[in-house]
């Protein structure tokens, strides 16, 4: 009896709830009303109409639930944008709810009838009413993004062709908002900033914003200094959590069997990434980085790179005013280098995009090296910097394929007499000789020798190259009361002693043996192994890792070639039968491979056997050290 009750009254929804079919058939039913009760034709205006002649919001709520739930054809879609744009100057702050979501119905995808009457509505309502601006601008922006299942439509981070066409239409709706309200520039810049990817998202996701962005500057040139500097900035976000560590681990897994048979050939790591990670193998490049994070890196990488390709001032085809406006976006990349990439830690490649765009004329490689030279000299930048920047100077000057060689012996000059001149203002006032006191000139007198030993074959070529060498006083440097060497990287210690002792530049062994001693007795009198006070060092042009990008860098990189004269003193570091590589060591570490040319291995191992019993003392030390 209580059943045949409960059917006829409907009583059973109390005891049992709504299945999810249930309650979609409900919502469903509930959206056609909603529909129904409002005509395609005059329900925008009704609405208007209710609440400014009777303050009833009753039907405008409807309309604005009508918006967000129910799939809208092209002709409704148009009829809609027609009749909100004659409502425009009504459209005041009370109806903020509709106007929003009518700039949030989807458009992209829709008829050009369609699209045309939604970017006339938008554009209308945004200058008639710029308290909108605040919500349309990022509604926009937000269309950038490519979706997380949008992948296939963003190969390398470019969209194919169908994507290409509806971001055109947003890009071009952007720019004549930004002409037309001269405010909404702050918007964008803020709404660029915080839409941003966060940068473990995937790699289509990132590259897309990435390429969106940079394509807000083709048709608004002065958001460049802006935008250059905040991909930097995301980049090296990028770069700091893509280690090079990480990524040899990751890309050389199927190495490392191979390096523990050969270890009586001591390939380093280095190489072997450099061979694995495509460097050399032109049949990897399309291969995807093993490394999630390192993977979107190259990517945007090869996306920055283009980008600099189109801002070439010394091109072909570039007129004189347009390679005037090129040369500010040279000064436009310094600065962003100067304020994201110098001051960071331990970045590994978003430096290669002052590199690349160097190697575009010497003029703009000596500007550069100018730019560092003028920090370095100067005692009111702090100490950091000025170490940060020997750094660089170091390594482009050794690694620029495309510097010439006069350039090379400038700055060589600059830096000794530099040293040359410090020395002797310090031996004059007795000064503190401590690492941490003196460290922009520890730090320039191991740039010295990395790069004496890195570009020996240019520097002794000739007997007028090793006359400049002479000039240098290199002696003067090593044998001074501070003692460089002491805290020199070893694996620069050694090379660098390498080439002295072959060229009679200087005799550095007999302090390297004397540091060494020093050391031990120090590790023994206190019966602990104390931390040595080494260089914390790092050479921002280390071989480049990423697979695909890489090819814009190879053909201006200088890989090591070492003279004939040093190398079997080079190689007595690698003969000891006290230093033993681990993997684990730090990436430089294997840098000290770039001394020590492949195919001439063999001969360079039996030159060292008459001198292993020297080296055993004299290179004996673990080059183990962070970069």
């Amino acid at each position: 009896m209580s059943s045949v009750y409960s059917a006829k009254t409907g009583l059973s929804s109390i005891l049992k709830a709504y299945s999810p079919a249930e309650r979609e058939r409900a919502k469903n039913i509930a959206i056609n009303k909603v529909r129904f009760e409002i005509p395609k034709q005059k329900g925008i205006l009704d609405a208007v109409e209710a609440v400014n002649a009777h303050n009833n919001f009753q039907p405008l709520n409807e309309f604005v639930a009508f918006l967000k739930e129910t799939e809208i054809s092209d002709n409704e879609f148009s009829q809609i944008m027609s009749d909100a744009h004659k409502l425009i100057y009504d459209l005041s702050p009370k109806f903020t709810n509709m106007v929003e979501a009518l700039i949030s119905l989807p458009w992209t995808k829709r008829q050009p009838a369609a699209l045309q009457a939604y970017t006339e509505f938008y554009i209308d309502i945004m200058v008639a009413h710029n308290k909108y601006v605040e919500f349309g601008i990022p509604k926009l922006i937000s269309l950038w993004i490519p979706a997380d299942a949008d992948e296939s439509m963003w190969p390398n981070g470019t969209p194919i062709d169908n994507v290409k066409i509806e971001l055109d239409a947003i890009h071009h709706l952007l720019d004549r908002i930004l002409t037309a309200i001269p405010m909404s520039f702050e918007v964008v810049l803020e709404t660029i900033e915080n839409k941003f990817p966060y940068f473990k998202k995937a790699t289509h996701v990132i590259a897309g914003y990435v390429h969106n962005v940079l394509w807000l500057t083709e048709y608004k040139p002065i958001f460049t200094e802006f935008v250059m500097q905040l991909l930097i900035q995301k980049l090296v976000v990028l770069d700091v959590n893509a280690p090079r560590s990480e990524i040899e681990e990751t890309e050389c897994e199927e190495d490392e069997d191979l390096e523990e048979e050969n270890e009586d050939q001591e390939i380093f790591e280095m190489d072997d990434c450099q061979k694995s990670s495509g460097i050399n193998q032109k049949d990897d490049d399309l291969l995807p980085m093993k490394h999630a994070i390192a993977h979107t890196l190259d990517i945007c990488m090869e996306k920055m790179f283009n980008f600099l390709d189109t801002r070439n001032p010394y091109a072909l085809n570039v007129t004189a005013e347009q390679r005037l406006q090129l040369n500010k976006f040279w000064k436009v990349l310094l600065t962003a280098f100067d304020n994201v990439i110098l001051p960071s830690h331990n970045t590994h490649h978003v430096q290669f995009l002052l590199f690349y765009h160097s190697s575009f004329k010497n003029t703009i490689a000596e500007a550069f090296l100018q730019s560092l030279w003028d920090k370095i000299k100067n005692p009111n930048v702090s100490a950091v910097i000025r170490q940060a920047a020997v750094g660089y100077i170091a390594s482009f000057l050794a690694r620029a394929k495309f510097l010439p060689l006069q350039v090379l012996k400038y700055y060589l000059k600059e830096l000794c007499d530099w040293a040359h001149q410090y020395i002797q203002r310090c031996d004059q006032y007795r000064q503190n000789g401590s690492l941490k006191a003196n460290i922009v000139f520890f730090s320039l007198c191991q740039a010295v020798f990395y790069v004496i030993a890195f570009r020996s074959r240019d520097l002794t070529a000739d007997r007028k190259s090793l006359l400049f060498l002479q000039s240098l006083q290199l002696s003067a440097i090593v044998t001074c009361n501070f003692n460089p060497l002491r805290v020199c990287l070893p694996a620069v210690a050694t090379a660098f002693a390498g080439v002295t002792r072959a060229y009679q530049l200087a005799y550095c062994h007999a302090i390297l043996e004397r540091n060494a001693r020093r050391k031990l007795a120090t590790v023994y009198a206190n019966d602990t192994a104390t931390p040595e006070e080494t260089l914390d060092t790092f050479f921002p042009f280390d071989p480049y890792l990423l697979k695909m990008s890489e090819k814009k860098i190879t053909p201006h990189y200088l890989q090591y070639q070492a003279s004939e004269a040093e190398e079997a003193s080079v190689v007595a570091t690698h003969m000891s039968p006290l230093r033993q590589r681990k993997r684990g060591d730090s990436e430089m570490c294997d840098d000290i491979d770039d001394f020590i040319v492949a195919d001439k291995r063999q001969k360079i191992m039996e030159l060292a056997r008459s001198q292993e019993r020297e080296a055993q003392f004299t290179y004996g030390l673990s080059p183990g050290f962070h970069m």
